[in-house]
């Protein structure tokens, strides 16, 4: 199966043809932190969103952002993985002009009224107003580089070609040069994801291009003067305490950003719902359960504080959470279910558990703690769903659910327990209408809703003491007795 080819824009037919034609329209050539300064400002008193799709970051990271934007600086966004330090370089992109004038053909993205190399120049100065010129698409404007040991110069800069050299070319002449991924970037974005992976003596390529806008290949010097905003990511702990960022190249970054988690639950929840994508219905205290889990286990003294937990960890959870819905509905056919009808795939708190699992290689523990990864998740889980429980459940009267059991009667559910099974158990349960209030699955909600808000029930009073709780051989729990 071959790779989907990426789509072109296409630019719109009534766009100048010609640089004569360009000149009559009255366009002014600008440089890349010219138009992104022009194009921010018109988004702020616009009203429009200036960052669509970060989450988290309105009241911190963004006025930072935008104060080094506007003062035409090249950053270094510092933060621990998962912090969407590359989306948000990413969305930079879409402050640019949708569309801008550029030499056809020219491998460094030459405007048309600002050519670069001899060879440009002769063209333009030849042609005159009658000369064509092309259209370059803001997404084609943005360059991106995973710093990894084994990158070269040549990957970022550019090296001589031999077959021009061969041709009869002079060193010293750009035409002899294959140029790199920053040049040709030039008039856009360019991103160093993780810079100090980047080797010391690479670094020192970038040197150039931050201070004096040039670039430097094998000993002798183009004057080329690059026009682009040069952004980095780094881990902090790698930028500050390893010390792998050369303190010249430190230096010539104007801004140098901090990001963060979601510094509260709402948005933590936020990111889940926006980046998530779920393949079966998850109820909204299932996914609460799954937020405060993570911010639980950011928190905990049993992880590496410096690594970080991304918040890739939560949004995989309830992905993971979605998919063992998905995989209940499926095993579980028409005829298995009392009422014949098909299980739909909505999540419970129990497919949670899961979780501790499938996700722990995301997680990196203090080294004391090595063995007891999954037990030190489960418990954070099991913390996660209780404080839950008294968020949403708290003073409400539940007695019904444990007069259930008083007698000596069990409820049994799990991972192939149908919605409908589990409601048959229950049967009508005083408060139960209450609960499903306030947890806002409204006036009437289906079978397997009801269900996921029973268990839910069921769990929360098990972890406060209140019934007792265990798993047969199975893989069922059985909910009976007091806790």
């Amino acid at each position: 199966m071959t790779a989907p080819t990426p789509v072109i824009p296409v630019p719109p037919a009534d766009l100048p043809g010609t640089l004569g034609a360009l000149r009559a329209a009255g366009h002014q050539y600008r440089t890349v932190k010219q138009e992104l300064r022009d194009n921010l400002l018109a988004r702020m008193r616009s009203g429009e969103t200036r960052f669509p799709g970060i989450v988290g970051y309105d009241d911190s990271v963004l006025p930072e952002v935008e104060r080094a934007l506007l003062a035409g600086h090249d950053m270094v966004l510092l933060g621990e993985r998962g912090q969407g330090k590359t989306r948000l370089i990413r969305s930079l992109g879409a402050l640019l002009d949708e569309w801008t004038p550029v030499l056809p053909g020219s491998v460094l993205n030459e405007h048309p009224m600002h050519p670069l190399t001899p060879a440009s120049r002769a063209q333009v100065a030849e042609a005159g107003d009658e000369l064509p010129i092309g259209w370059l698409h803001r997404s084609m404007r943005y360059g991106e580089k995973l710093a990894t040991p084994d990158t070269s110069v040549g990957d970022l800069i550019g090296d001589v070609d031999p077959i021009r050299i061969a041709q009869g070319r002079t060193l010293g002449d750009p035409e002899t040069i294959h140029f790199g991924l920053v040049p040709r970037t030039n008039r856009g974005i360019f991103a160093v994801n993780e810079l100090p992976d980047l080797a010391e003596r690479i670094q020192v390529a970038l040197l150039n291009v931050l201070e004096e806008r040039d670039i430097q290949v094998r000993g002798y010097q183009l004057r080329l003067p690059l026009d682009l905003l040069l952004v980095a990511s780094a881990n902090p702990e790698d930028y500050t305490n390893r010390g792998r960022i050369i303190t010249p190249l430190k230096d010539r970054f104007g801004a140098e950003i901090r990001t963060h988690y979601p510094v509260d639950l709402e948005l933590e929840l936020a990111l889940i719902r926006q980046e998530a994508d779920l393949v079966a219905e998850v109820p909204e205290h299932v996914l609460e359960v799954l937020a405060r889990f993570a911010r639980a286990v950011r928190e905990s003294p049993s992880v590496d504080p410096r690594s970080g937990v991304s918040a890739r960890f939560a949004i995989a959870a309830a992905e993971t959470v979605a998919g063992a819905a998905l995989r209940r509905a499926g095993l579980l056919a028409a005829s298995d279910t009392p009422d014949g009808r098909s299980e739909a795939a909505v999540a419970r708190v129990g497919d949670a558990v899961s979780v501790t699992s499938t996700l722990r290689g995301k997680v990196e523990f203090e080294s004391g703690e090595e063995g007891r990864e999954i037990e030190i998740l489960a418990h954070l889980l099991r913390t996660a769903t209780a404080e839950t429980f008294r968020a949403h459940l708290a003073g409400l009267d539940l007695s019904g659910f444990t007069a259930l059991v008083d007698d000596g009667a069990a409820i049994e559910t799990g991972e192939l327990v149908s919605a409908a099974e589990l409601l048959r158990q229950v049967g009508t349960v005083p408060g139960l209408a209450k609960v499903l209030d306030r947890l806002d699955l409204g006036d009437a909600p289906t079978s397997e809703e009801a269900a996921a808000a029973v268990e839910f029930v069921l769990e929360g009073l098990h972890l406060t003491r209140r019934l007792g709780k265990d798993v047969t051989d199975s893989g069922r729990t059985v909910y009976g007795g007091r806790g």
